[in-house]
């Protein structure tokens, strides 16, 4: 296995084609050194703060409650860098209450779900895989205006960053190098798995990975969310995650320009160092951020528990059903908070009322019938 220190590092070539010039990325399956004393203290931090949040969400009792909230605002914040237009608390009404002419971006943020809890769920059976990014992506395009972009499917054709060929930002390999890109890149995620000589740190290496992916841009549509996407799936994948709490699609997002600048900067000036620092720093910011958002939880949690259910006497253990309820779907209905209780409408009504009072729920949509009610607080923290 060849060995190549980080400094070293050449992105590839610009070919020249009739009228454009795409961009030829060299394999990134090499064992990569890394002599830069101040890169290597930036990943020891970068480790030490995401075992943190990993030990941290390990001792928070029913973590799967709050999962599903990191994943819906990966989902839309992922979703919104591409252009869709569902805010966070959108993303958690139903469809049937969303306004028809915001159901197609609504339908886009709920299929990045789907196609994360999918994929994860996979991983058990499936290593990060060309047929696991390319189910994903059939998935992720499902119903959704790239329906017709060949989803599960490679591209066979050229595509282009900008707003024509011509005066495109990037323009990635020609669809005739993806088959060989797309199995280098594999078998860099994999090689443990195969029993590669091969050492990196887990976090510089899926730094490489996102960045050789984007460059790579193997489908006609949904490259970026499946990219971005690719950061959870690996660190579940090599067990650095128990659980999918780390997503770097916010810091992408609030520092955007920098980001596409790094990987510009890592393709034309072969400055591979300067992606993985601005990445390491991610990884810090973010865990940082999600430790922060599960410690707001539990205080949230004692409050509510401690002080205020404890208001409704006899009415508590159906208080207690219903909170549990809205850790997880924190936008509901009368209908569904009744079916959640197992009560007929009235008794729930009476019990919304009360959480109404007790300002854990506030009721969204100004309506004698078809309420919609959010669980406020616990939303403002993510």
């Amino acid at each position: 296995m060849k060995h190549l220190d980080i400094h070293q590092f050449k992105a590839g070539i610009f070919r020249q084609k009739l009228e454009f010039s795409s961009f030829s990325p060299e394999p990134i399956c090499l064992q990569w050194l890394i002599s830069n004393p101040k890169l290597l203290n930036k990943l020891g931090e970068a480790d030490r703060f995401l075992g943190r949040l990993d030990s941290f969400s390990e001792l928070i009792p029913d973590i799967n409650f709050f999962i599903k909230m990191h994943v819906t605002k990966e989902a839309t914040v992922s979703s919104k860098i591409e252009g869709t237009q569902t805010s966070f608390e959108e993303a958690l009404i139903k469809e049937e209450d969303i306004d028809p002419e915001k159901r197609d971006d609504w339908q886009e943020v709920h299929n990045y779900i789907k196609a994360l809890n999918q994929a994860i769920e996979q991983l058990s059976t499936l290593p990060i895989s060309n047929r696991l990014i390319k189910q994903t992506h059939e998935t992720l395009l499902l119903h959704a205006r790239g329906k017709h972009k060949m989803p599960v499917t490679y591209r066979t054709s050229q595509n282009w960053i900008g707003n024509s060929l011509r005066d495109a930002i990037f323009i990635p390999p020609h669809h005739e190098e993806i088959a060989d890109l797309m199995q280098d890149l594999e078998k860099f995620v994999n090689a443990e798995v195969l029993e590669l000589p091969l050492y990196v740190p887990h976090l510089v290496k899926i730094a490489i990975i996102h960045y050789q992916f984007e460059t790579i841009h193997p489908f006609l549509d949904g490259n970026g969310r499946i990219g971005r996407l690719l950061i959870t799936l690996y660190l579940i994948h090599c067990n650095l995650l128990q659980k999918p709490t780390l997503y770097l699609s916010d810091y992408f997002e609030r520092n955007r320009r920098d980001y596409y600048d790094l990987l510009t900067q890592t393709r034309t000036k072969n400055d591979l160092e300067s992606w993985i620092f601005f990445f390491l720093d991610g990884v810090i910011e973010t865990s940082k951020k999600s430790i922060q958002a599960f410690n707001d939880i539990l205080a949230l949690r004692e409050n509510v528990e401690l002080n205020k259910l404890i208001l409704l006497g006899r009415k508590q253990a159906d208080g207690k059903k219903l909170i549990d309820a809205l850790y997880k779907n924190p936008v509901m209905n009368g209908t569904e908070i009744a079916e959640v209780l197992g009560v007929h409408s009235s008794t729930a009504n009476r019990l919304i009322a009360d959480f109404v009072d007790l300002g854990i729920l506030t009721e969204l949509t100004g309506y004698k019938r078809n309420r919609i009610f959010a669980f406020d607080e616990y939303i403002k923290i993510f």
